[in-house]
C-alpha cells in the first residue's frame, strides 16, 4: 500500500513530502529522547517543534483509534480497552511538556500558540469521546462485563472508560455533541485567556517605596528582597514589593506604615478585576454558564452536581453540610481572633476598626503576645536546603528511598535541580524536578506535573518524570534562602504529591494513580504533618549561621502556637469554597454582575468584612484555570483524612512506623485508583475516617 501510493504522488508533492519527513526527524519532540532517563531534551526543544509535533501526535492518535474501531474482530478487553488505553503517546508527551512550560516559563509567544493549539488538541479530545464506533466496542464489553472473565483491576479501567465516554457526551445526540464540542472549545480559549489576564495583573502590580522611613518594621531579609527587585528593574536605591506572597506576606505582616499596607493588599485582591484589557470578569462569567450549559447537556441539573457525581462526596449537598459543619465554629473563634487583635491596636491609640489588609500585622503581634513567637524568630532555622534534605530524609525514614542528586539531566530553567529518587533495594523510581523561586515567567502558586506518567507495557515499566515548582523568594547576594512557616509547609506538601507520582503502579494507564479529586490532596497535606514534630525540626531546622538545631523552646513555641489564626486560616478557606459551589449551582445560564455575586454569596454566609475569601473571583485560578472546579472544597475534605490518617502514626508510639507507612504506599500512593476510594482508606487505616482529629488539629474544638 505505501509504495503504491508514493507511486501516485506528484513530483511536487512528493518532494514536499520528503521535506516535512525532513522536518520530523529534525524535531527532537519527535524523536526518542536519547538523554539519561529519556527526559526531555529542553536544550534541544524549540518554540517551533511544538506544533509540528502537536499535529503529527493528533494524526498518529487518529490513525490508532482508526485501527481500533475498524478491526473486523468482535470487540475484546485487549483490542478495544487495553488498545485505547496504550494510543495517543506522542500527543501525550508533547502536551504533558509544553502545557507544563506554559506555567513555569511562558512567554508571550508561547501563549499565543497555546491560544492556539488548545482549541485543536481540545476538539481533538472530543472527537475521540463522542466517536460511536468506538463508543459502540467499549459498550458492548461494558455490557457483558459479569461475563468476560476480567480480573477486578481490568474490570475497573473498562467500568472508568464507560463512564469517561458517557460523562464526555458519547450518548448525546449530534446536535448534542456538537454543542459540548463547541462548549469545550470556548473553554479552552477562555481558560488560557483566564491565566493569561491574571499573570499580566499579578506582574504589572507594585508598590516602589524610595523613603527608608516606609520601611519601619520590616525584617532584613524582606527589605534586601525588595531593593534585589528594585535593582533589577532599574530602579537601584529603591525598593520595590510586588504582589507574589513571598513579598507580599512579610510586608503585610511587618510593615508599620497602615497606607502601604492597605495600597499593596488592594493591589493583591483587585487583581484582573480593574475593568481594563486583563480584566477576569466577563472572562469567568462565560466560563460559569459554558460549564452550567455542558452540564445540562449531560443530564446534571448543576456543574457541581456533574463534579462531584465522581467524587467521595458524590453531592453538592453533602459538600455543603460538610462545609458548614467547619464554618460554623471557624467563624466564631475568627471573631474572638479579630476581637484580640482590636484591643492591641487600640491600646496602640488606634481609632479605627480593623480592615482585611490589617489582619497579618495584627496576627502577628497577637502571636508575639500570647506566644512569644514571631516569623523571624523562626526563618533563619529554615534554610532552604535544609528544609529540603529534612523532607527527603523523612521519606527515607517512611519508605526507604533515597534521593540523589542530578547534574547531567537537560533543564527547562538554570535554577532546576534533578534528583534521582531510588528504592530501598537500589531500582530507580524516576526523576525529580524542583523548581523553588519566583519569576514573571512562572504563574503564581505552587504546583507537583510530570513530565511523563508512569506507565506499564506489555510488562515494561516506564518510570516517571515529577516536577515541583515552587514560589519562593530568590537568594539577595550571599544571603541564603530563609523560607517562611508556610513555604516550609508548602514545600512538604508539593513533595507529598510527588511521592504519590512515584509510588503510583498499575498495568492501566486510566487507573494508575487516579483516586477522585476530593482524596487527591490527601498524599500531600498528611506530609505536612511530618514537618511540624519535634524530632523532625530537630532533624533539618538548623540554624544558616551556626548549624544548632533549633531549641527546645522555639519548638515548643511553636507546637504551642499551632491553633494560632486557624479561625481567620479556615474562615478564608471554607468561605473561598463556599464561593467556588455557588458559582457552579447555577441551574441555568445568566447575565452576571461578578462583584455583585460574590458579594451577595459571602453575605449569605455571614462573612465579616474583615476577611477576604482566600481568593476571590477574578484571580481564582483553581476554579477557573486550574482543574477545581466545584472541587475548591477537596483540600479540606482531604484533611479530615490526613489527619486521621497521621493520628495513626502518632498513636502507634513511632511517627515513622514503617508497617502503617507500607501500608499507606501501598493502599492509597500505588494502588489507590484500584477500587473504591473508601475501601482502600480502610484497607490502610482498619476503620474510615473520624472529623475529630480534623477539628482537633485546627482548635476548633
Amino acid at each position: 500500500m505505501k509504495k503504491r501510493v508514493i507511486l501516485l504522488l506528484s513530483v511536487t508533492a512528493l518532494v514536499a513530502s520528503c521535506k516535512e519527513g525532513a522536518k520530523q526527524t529534525e524535531n527532537p519532540l519527535m524523536q526518542k529522547f536519547e538523554t539519561p532517563f529519556q527526559a526531555p531534551p529542553f536544550d534541544k526543544i524549540k518554540l517551533a517543534d511544538y506544533k509540528p509535533a502537536f499535529e503529527e501526535g493528533m494524526k498518529q492518535h487518529k490513525a490508532e483509534i482508526e485501527a481500533i474501531v475498524n478491526n473486523p474482530e468482535a470487540p475484546t478487553f485487549e483490542n478495544t480497552i487495553v488498545a485505547f488505553d496504550q494510543s495517543g503517546k506522542l500527543l501525550n508527551r508533547t502536551s504533558a511538556i509544553f502545557f507544563n512550560l506554559c506555567e513555569a516559563v511562558t512567554s508571550d509567544d508561547m501563549l499565543a500558540l497555546a491560544m492556539e493549539i488548545s482549541p485543536a488538541v481540545t476538539a481533538h479530545g472530543d472527537e475521540i469521546n463522542m466517536n460511536p464506533k468506538l463508543f459502540a466496542r467499549i459498550k458492548t464489553l461494558y455490557d457483558k462485563k459479569e461475563s468476560l472473565g476480567l480480573d477486578p483491576l481490568a474490570l475497573r479501567t473498562l467500568e472508568k472508560y464507560y463512564d469517561d465516554f458517557v460523562r464526555g457526551g458519547a450518548n448525546l445526540n449530534d446536535e448534542d455533541k456538537a454543542k459540548m464540542m463547541k462548549i469545550n472549545g470556548e473553554l479552552a480559549k477562555l481558560s488560557l485567556q483566564y491565566g493569561n489576564n491574571l499573570l499580566k495583573e499579578t506582574n504589572a502590580f507594585t508598590l516602589v517605596i524610595d523613603d527608608a522611613k516606609d520601611l519601619e518594621g520590616l525584617p532584613d531579609n524582606a527589605i534586601a528582597s525588595a531593593a534585589a527587585e528594585a535593582k533589577n528593574r532599574g530602579m537601584e536605591g529603591k525598593w520595590v514589593f510586588t504582589v507574589q506572597k513571598p513579598s507580599m506576606l512579610p510586608f503585610l505582616t511587618y510593615a508599620k506604615k497602615r497606607d502601604l499596607r492597605e495600597k499593596l493588599y488592594k493591589g493583591y485582591y483587585m487583581r484582573a478585576n480593574n475593568d481594563n484589557a486583563n480584566d477576569n470578569k466577563a472572562v469567568l462569567a462565560q466560563m460559569v454558564n459554558l460549564r452550567t450549559e455542558k452540564a445540562k447537556l449531560l443530564g446534571f441539573d448543576t456543574y457541581a452536581a456533574y463534579v462531584i457525581d465522581v467524587n467521595m462526596a458524590k453531592t453538592p449537598e453533602a459538600v455543603h453540610a460538610f462545609l458548614e459543619r467547619v464554618w460554623t465554629p471557624a467563624l466564631k473563634v475568627a471573631k474572638q481572633e479579630l476581637a484580640e487583635m482590636q484591643k492591641i491596636a487600640n491600646k496602640e491609640g488606634m481609632r479605627e476598626k480593623l480592615e482585611s489588609w490589617d489582619w497579618w500585622y495584627y496576627a502577628e503581634k497577637l502571636r508575639k503576645q500570647k506566644y512569644d513567637l514571631d516569623e523571624s524568630e523562626m526563618m533563619p532555622y529554615l534554610k532552604l536546603e535544609n528544609v529540603r534534605d529534612g523532607m527527603f530524609e523523612v521519606a527515607n525514614k517512611l519508605y526507604g528511598i533515597t534521593l540523589e542528586k542530578r547534574t547531567d539531566i537537560p533543564l527547562y530553567h538554570p535554577e532546576v535541580e534533578t534528583y534521582e529518587v531510588k528504592d530501598v533495594d537500589g531500582s530507580s523510581l524516576g526523576i525529580l524536578y524542583l523548581d523553588y523561586f519566583t519569576r514573571a515567567s512562572k504563574s503564581a502558586g505552587a504546583w507537583m506535573t510530570e513530565f511523563r506518567h508512569y506507565t506499564k507495557e506489555n510488562g515494561k515499566e516506564e518510570m516517571p518524570l515529577v516536577s515541583v515548582v515552587y514560589n519562593f523568594s530568590p537568594a539577595v547576594g550571599d544571603a541564603p534562602v530563609l523560607l517562611t512557616w508556610d513555604d516550609t509547609e508548602t514545600m512538604f506538601h508539593e513533595f507529598g504529591h510527588a511521592l504519590h507520582g512515584f509510588f503510583t503502579r498499575g498495568d492501566y494507564q486510566r487507573i494508575a494513580g487516579t483516586i477522585p479529586h476530593d482524596m487527591v490532596e490527601l498524599p500531600s497535606q498528611v506530609m505536612e504533618n511530618w514537618a511540624s514534630e519535634p524530632e523532625v525540626l530537630k532533624m533539618y531546622a538548623k540554624h544558616y549561621q551556626t548549624g544548632e538545631p533549633m531549641p527546645d523552646a522555639l519548638i515548643k513555641k511553636i507546637q504551642e502556637s499551632g491553633h494560632f489564626n486557624q479561625g481567620f486560616a479556615t474562615v478564608e478557606y471554607v468561605a473561598a469554597s463556599l464561593l467556588d459551589m455557588d458559582w457552579y449551582s447555577q441551574t441555568e445560564p445568566q447575565q452576571f454582575d461578578v462583584n455583585a455575586f460574590e458579594k451577595a454569596s459571602m453575605d449569605k454566609y455571614g462573612l465579616i468584612k474583615e476577611i477576604l475569601p482566600r481568593y476571590r473571583s477574578t484571580y481564582f485560578s483553581h476554579i477557573f484555570d486550574g482543574g477545581y472546579s466545584a472541587g475548591y472544597y477537596v483540600y479540606l475534605w482531604a484533611e479530615v483524612l490526613d489527619a486521621d490518617a497521621f493520628q495513626a502514626f502518632k498513636a502507634s508510639g513511632d511517627i515513622y512506623n514503617k508497617e502503617l507507612a507500607a501500608k499507606f504506599r501501598k493502599y492509597i500512593l500505588s494502588e489507590g485508583g484500584y477500587d473504591d476510594p473508601m475501601g482502600q482508606y480502610v484497607k490502610f487505616r482498619g476503620q474510615q475516617p473520624s472529623e475529630e482529629p480534623l477539628l482537633m488539629k485546627r482548635g476548633l474544638k
